[in-house]
């Protein structure tokens, strides 16, 4: 009788900060990468507002895709940090209209004053950034108030560019969620690769790199400084990008990433930690006139950015859902497919730069698909309770 009395907001999908934001990125990276190849092969014209299509798909990418994933996973993880409870209910699905909301402004001409696209677009991030505050303060949990951080830079961001068209700021933006990965992934591939190991019965340990971890997330913070205020030092560029490169490879030597090679759950992981190490080497050689910026930047973004995202949606799905953290077949494939899309994103157009329309059609099309499988799969998990509920 109680399930009958249940309302709206007590659905399993606003149980917990993951499940709606997770579908919700999804679905829209889809579409709007269907979209972005539909673009290309002079199909479909984006619903761009007060964008080039280029800008369009940049910015959404990061503040409508990677953002809605980050909420999701900082909205569960600060939980688990503070011991506190989740954000659900009326409060989470107030979070996703507010991104919502943004997506529909960022989208469609309404012929809206700027001042209100800038409110509407604008109001997510802190009220992201709020809602994280609050047990983190309560907590006094200092290790990760450096999220706040980096959430109020990505709204500095936002805000520069809707008000000033400048793509710089979108550069600085991708930078903060490579440092919001370098971050993570420091924490979280060691100790899932070790777990993994040690569920097959393998002996395997922790290094504790903490001056390196450091210096990973310092040199980040350099490169985006250097791509707000100095960009024209190309050779500062390149040497702080290749100096960055070798503390994140030297960080790798004790991550196990051989050991795992089989274990997609985890060697997801470590390819989006390795497209990270390959995006610096590859701005690097942008800034010494080797390769166009825009290699580099979809390293980072369809390489690094796709592969952690989609990585960890589905590790989190399945150990916040009761299940076991085992990758199934379509699953794997999803894993391939991302990594077909961006190497083809990345070094197709280096190989063969007279294909580069069909190289960018061929990545949207396989990375619609790999997330495509994401909703397709765990969906149902997603707005259902969990197995041990």
């Amino acid at each position: 009788m109680a399930e009958s009395h249940k309302g709206l907001f007590d659905h399993p999908l606003l149980g917990y900060g993951f499940r709606p934001f997770f579908l919700l990125g999804a679905l829209y990276s889809v579409i709007s990468l269907l979209i972005w190849g539909g673009f290309y092969a002079g199909h479909v014209t984006p619903p761009v507002f007060m964008m080039d299509p280029v800008s369009w798909h940049a910015h959404e990418m990061i503040y409508g895709f990677t953002l809605a994933i980050v909420a999701g996973f900082l909205l569960t993880a600060v939980s688990n940090w503070t011991d506190s409870p989740p954000t659900q209910k009326l409060h989470l699905a107030g979070l996703c209209m507010l991104w919502l909301v943004g997506r529909v402004v960022m989208n469609f001409n309404l012929s809206l004053p700027d001042s209100v696209i800038l409110v509407c677009e604008g109001a997510f991030i802190p009220a992201l950034a709020l809602t994280l505050a609050i047990p983190l303060f309560k907590d006094w949990n200092k290790r990760n108030f450096i999220f706040l951080i980096l959430l109020s830079i990505l709204f500095a961001c936002d805000m520069a560019f809707i008000i000033s068209k400048d793509r710089t700021s979108l550069y600085v933006a991708v930078m903060v969620i490579i440092s919001m990965i370098s971050l993570i992934g420091g924490r979280i591939i060691p100790a899932f690769t070790v777990d993994a190991l040690e569920e097959r019965g393998e002996k395997a340990d922790e290094t504790s790199q903490t001056m390196l971890d450091v210096l990973a997330i310092l040199s980040l913070a350099s490169i985006a400084l250097i791509l707000l205020f100095a960009a024209q030092e190309k050779h500062v560029l390149a040497i702080t990008a290749f100096l960055s490169a070798i503390i994140h490879t030297l960080r790798l030597r004790y991550y196990h990433t051989r050991r795992i090679l089989n274990i997609s759950m985890v060697w997801i992981l470590h390819l989006g930690y390795s497209w990270l190490i390959l995006g610096l080497l590859l701005l690097g050689g942008s800034a010494l006139g080797i390769l166009p910026f825009s290699i580099a930047l979809h390293a980072f973004t369809a390489g690094a950015i796709g592969s952690m995202t989609l990585g960890m949606m589905c590790r989190v799905t399945l150990g916040h859902t009761g299940r076991s953290k085992v990758a199934t077949k379509l699953t794997t494939l999803s894993f391939v497919l991302v990594q077909c899309a961006a190497l083809m994103r990345v070094f197709g157009l280096v190989i063969a730069p007279s294909y580069s329309i069909g190289w960018i059609i061929s990545s949207a099309i396989l990375w619609a698909f790999a997330f495509a499988l994401f909703v397709v799969g765990y969906a149902p998990m997603l707005s259902k309770p969990a197995l041990d509920e």
